[in-house]
């Protein structure tokens, strides 16, 4: 992470020059003290007073100074380091491959690019503010006592290793618990984000009950490992001041008898003092800096470990490409924008990972430019696997999936799935207005373009009949949408693009037959190849061909009235959809 320090260099040495500045300051000060007492106070001399007291204020003036730009310029650092990390975690989460999700979970990556950076943020403003100060005012503290008087500094000197040894077993014992604090803090989001988007499911299946356990376990072991943390930091501190309020006690003891021997002045006592009390301000600030660092050491290394995954979408380079291929798919870019794609897969195996039986397996068709192809299966088929395996949202084991006869591995993904229009089996609204959702399918369209997306879509009739129509505002994920409008929408969404192909991922199983025929009618006008994912023979049967799935392999493919004279399995689904009669009758 050092590398977003780098931009900030000169702010952060303008800081420690500062922050050096201040240290200087505050190290000169009872010095000059010790010289009002001696040169001042007892000879009764008024003019040393208010000389030395001027250069006194002066110099506070100036640390005063010195803190006031250190604190603007330790803050533009940290704080534009934070935006730089945040923007660099983005944007690697936004290259990782879609199996890079199943290992960091939604919760733990906003955990990580929220709590875990401020912590970092917060580390990096206390360097340049106060952590590098606490041991140079202990050090400086030191060598100025021994300077001042040697007796009296060695006193100071023998407490240093003491304070020092409860620093760093607070350190090693805080790092633990806090990077235990974090992992309980990405459960508990999880929990509480879980919970806000299933609200409507726990309300009407009554598990309010349930929910509230299970956050509440989670919210209780976070508290107490919270606690375990703070506790060991609420131990340090006392113990600190301990020391070093018996170590005062030692000063001012040895220091009288010095001081009754000849062997040392007044000032020098009050100075000596002084230093202690700094130091032990020092060693106290020291405290809080150490918990710091080891929330900060704990966050790093979950951020780090975001940053330094190696995964990311890959193009293979091919025959006649250039090193990404975006020389191939730049030359055969499509000759006109409403022609269709060839889809083939080749003897394709797909393993989720993790998993040993393939999803999909040793699969092979061939979809023709502009035709329509429905995929059938009962649940866990593979039909869904199949779908993300054409705009790379996965890459196969094994064979080969083509575009135009082009491996997509070899294709520029963003030129790949510019030729994509993709509805997901889980709708994803995001809070805006109808026409910012339909926008984020294409930032550019123009009214008509939308109107005519919505038209085929089947929703513009409903969008009219809402309060502000295209302008309405749609809660997060559509909460204030049925699940036929949001599909609908989604499948809008995608057509705005006019894709080359078009795949439909379940995404008329909210639909009422009428509905449903009308929006598969109105996507021949589009031109475009489209694989619709679907439990529906209703649905199968406008399509130009039928792909029919089986734990993860083709087990036929045809017309609807080919794969009844050919498919046992055909005719079982007819005939739980329609009845016996209709198997037969076709």
């Amino acid at each position: 992470m050092l590398k977003y320090l780098k931009p900030y260099r000169l702010a952060a040495g303008i800081a420690l020059i500062l922050m050096l500045v201040e240290l200087v300051v505050e190290l000169w000060h009872p010095v000059l003290m010790a010289r009002i007492i001696d040169e001042g106070i007892l000879p009764r001399d008024t003019g040393a007073v208010l000389r030395i007291g001027a250069w006194m204020t002066l110099l506070a003036l100036l640390g005063f100074a010195s803190g006031i730009v250190n604190s603007y310029f330790a803050a533009h650092v940290s704080q534009g380091f934070a935006f730089d990390v945040r923007a660099g975690m983005y944007e690697r989460v936004q290259s990782f491959p879609y199996a890079v999700f199943s290992r960091f979970s939604a919760a733990t990556l906003m955990t990580r690019m929220t709590s875990d950076v401020a912590q970092v943020q917060n580390a990096v403003f206390m360097s340049l503010r106060v952590m590098m100060r606490a041991p140079l005012i202990m050090a400086g503290g030191l060598i100025m006592a021994l300077a001042i008087n040697v007796r009296l500094g060695l006193v100071l000197l023998l407490i240093s290793p003491v304070l020092f040894t409860v620093l760093v077993w607070m350190m090693n014992r805080g790092f633990k618990l806090f990077q235990a604090v974090q992992a309980r803090l990405d459960r508990t989001n999880g929990l509480l984000r879980e919970n806000l988007l299933g609200m409507r499911l726990i309300k009407a299946m009554v598990r309010y009950a349930r929910e509230r356990e299970r956050f509440m376990q989670a919210n209780e072991d976070l508290m107490t490992r919270t606690i375990s943390a703070i506790r060991v930091v609420e131990l340090t501190v006392p113990a600190l001041l301990m020391v070093m309020n018996v170590g005062i006690l030692l000063l001012l003891w040895f220091g009288s008898a010095e001081v009754q021997a000849g062997r040392a002045e007044v000032g020098e006592i009050v100075a000596v003092v002084n230093y202690a009390m700094r130091i032990m301000a020092a060693f106290s600030m020291l405290s809080w800096i150490v918990t710091g660092l080891a929330r900060a050491r704990a966050s790093a290394g979950r951020i780090t470990e975001v940053l330094k995954t190696e995964e990311k979408e890959t193009t293979t380079r091919a025959e006649g490409s250039g090193e990404d291929g975006r020389q191939e798919n730049a030359a055969s870019s499509p000759s006109a924008p409403d022609e269709g794609a060839e889809i083939a897969f080749e003897r394709v195996t797909f393993r989720y990972p993790g998993m040993a039986d393939p999803a999909l397996d040793r699969i092979s068709f061939t979809v023709r430019p502009g035709q329509t192809a429905a995929i059938l299966g009962a649940t866990g088929s593979g039909k869904s696997s199949l779908i993300q395996l054409i705009p790379r949202l996965f890459d196969p084991d094994e064979g080969a999936v083509r575009i135009d006869g082009r491996d997509v591995r070899t294709c520029d993904p963003e030129w790949l799935r510019a030729q994509i229009g993709y509805a997901p089996q889980e709708v994803v609204l995001f809070s805006g207005t109808v026409r910012d959702n339909l926008l984020w399918g294409k930032d550019d369209a123009n009214r008509e373009e939308i109107v005519e997306a919505a038209r085929a879509a089947q929703i513009h009739e409903t969008i009219m009949r809402l309060p502000n129509q295209y302008e309405t505002m749609i809660g997060q994920k559509g909460v204030n949408l049925s699940g036929g409008q949001k599909q609908r929408l989604s499948v809008a969404r995608a057509l705005l693009r006019k894709p080359r192909v078009l795949l439909l991922d379940d995404s008329t199983s909210a639909l009422d037959a009428k509905t449903e025929a009308a929006l598969l009618a109105a996507l021949k006008a589009y031109r475009c190849t489209i694989l619709l994912v679907t439990q529906k023979i209703s649905a199968a049967m406008q399509a130009d061909v039928i792909l029919i799935l089986e734990d993860g392999r083709l087990h036929a493919m045809g017309t609807h009235e080919e794969l009844l004279r050919t498919s046992p399995l055909y005719a079982r689904i007819i005939r739980s959809q329609y009845g016996e009669e209709a198997a037969h009758r076709g």
